[in-house]
């Protein structure tokens, strides 16, 4: 990618979004139903209902940056629900982009007592 996503904070819209919408709609997604800012130089990311179009904008300097990535075949790894939105790592960012689901993966445990 052009960005180094190492140094970006990354933030997932779980479900699916219209991918009709260019920069001005997926820019009100980020304010009005994620409730960020879409000028933070985060990146947000969007996918359609069949996990095959997958759409990232962000703001830099003077302009939004729209990146655009369709799968021939496969589909890619995303969260069905409606929760609120998913920050991830660059690293998680590069695993989603290569197709390893890695939101179903085990959560931790914290036990504050053995028995």
């Amino acid at each position: 990618m052009l960005i180094n996503p190492k140094r970006k904070r990354i933030y997932i819209k779980p479900g699916s979004t219209d991918m009709r919408k260019q920069i001005n709609g997926l820019t009100i997604q980020v304010q009005e139903i994620m409730e960020m800012d879409p000028f933070s130089g985060a990146l947000f990311m969007f996918c359609n209902r069949q996990r095959k179009l997958l759409k990232i904008i962000f703001w830099e300097k003077n302009g939004f940056w729209l990146f655009l990535k369709r799968l021939e075949k496969d589909k890619f790894p995303w969260p069905e629900n409606e929760k609120e939105v998913e920050e991830i790592s660059g690293q998680e960012l590069e695993m989603l982009l290569e197709g390893i689901d890695f939101f179903g993966r085990h959560k931790e445990l914290n036990y504050t007592k053995v028995s």
